[in-house]
Formats: structure tokens, C-alpha cells, sequence
């Protein structure tokens, strides 16, 4: 099973971000990298981003392409990529709908934030099959970063 690593601040970002603009849906980037074992990413940016829909608001979101161009352009200045999206369900399961699997691609990882009358009930991390039938859910974990030190180590040993 894939997993994606956030860091605790990463996932409160996100989670303050679903319960501000309830009653509507929120939507973000997650820029990231791969795991060293080759099974998952690891998160080290959240790009909050504003749900650029007109309406249905409450249940839908959009990122404009323009938004996806700059957040792959910073990714790739930090030597990173994207890796996945976050939006919120207000007052639905962190489950995906047919509307998120048709509008998703495979091989990124979907964060969903259930939020019930404005406070966050739970996040799941869902992936998309290659053949785009259905999504997968992932583990999603949130770990505590390394210190300087033993980060820059794991980096050089690359």
C-alpha cells in the first residue's frame, strides 16, 4: 500500500484551511518528493490555493491551470514536485466522489478533509488506479521532521 508523509504543521495547514472556508470547499497543492523506498511521497510544502469555481462551492472546487503551472514552477525551483491535492468535503465523508475520480489523475495523492459543522472530523489520502476506475486509499502519516543535522545526512546520502 502507498503511503504519503505529511509533517505535523503540513497537516494542520491543512486542516485550518477546511475549517476557514466551511461551509464551501477548500483545495491546495501538496509538493513533495518521493520516499526513498520508492513506496509513497513525502510532503514538504503545502500551497493553499482559492477554490476558483463560481458556484457549487459547497460541493465542488477548481484550480486553474495557471495556479498548477506556478506551483509545479516552484516546486522545481526547490528541486521538488507535485505530488498530490487536498480539498474538503463540509459535512461529507473524506471519501472521493465520481466528480474527484473523473476530474483526478493516477499516480498523485488526494488528500480529502471531512469537516462537519466547521470543525474537522478526519483526512484520508486516496490514489487513483492506473486504469482510472476507482481510487485506493493510502496510508496517510504525519511525522515529526529530523533535525538539521540528521537531515542534511539523509540528503547527502543520496
Amino acid at each position: 500500500m502507498s503511503r504519503l508523509t505529511l509533517l505535523p504543521r503540513h497537516r494542520l495547514a491543512v486542516e485550518r484551511h477546511a475549517a476557514a472556508t466551511y461551509p464551501e470547499e477548500c483545495c491546495g497543492v501538496l509538493v513533495g518528493r518521493s520516499l526513498a523506498d520508492g513506496d509513497g511521497h513525502l510532503v514538504e510544502r503545502v500551497l493553499s490555493v482559492d477554490n476558483e469555481r463560481q458556484d457549487s462551492r459547497g460541493n465542488r472546487f477548481l484550480i486553474h491551470p495557471e495556479t498548477v503551472l506556478a506551483a509545479e514552477r516552484e516546486a522545481r525551483r526547490a528541486g521538488l514536485s507535485i505530488v498530490g491535492y487536498y480539498h474538503s468535503h463540509p459535512d461529507h465523508p473524506a471519501q472521493p466522489s465520481d466528480f474527484d475520480r473523473e476530474h483526478a489523475w493516477p499516480g498523485l495523492s488526494y488528500v480529502i478533509v471531512s469537516v462537519r459543522q466547521g470543525e474537522v472530523a478526519e483526512a484520508r489520502s486516496w490514489r487513483l488506479t492506473d486504469d482510472r476506475t476507482r481510487f485506493e486509499e493510502e496510508t496517510l502519516t504525519v511525522d515529526q521532521p529530523l533535525p538539521a543535522g540528521a537531515r542534511r545526512a539523509a540528503e547527502e546520502s543520496r
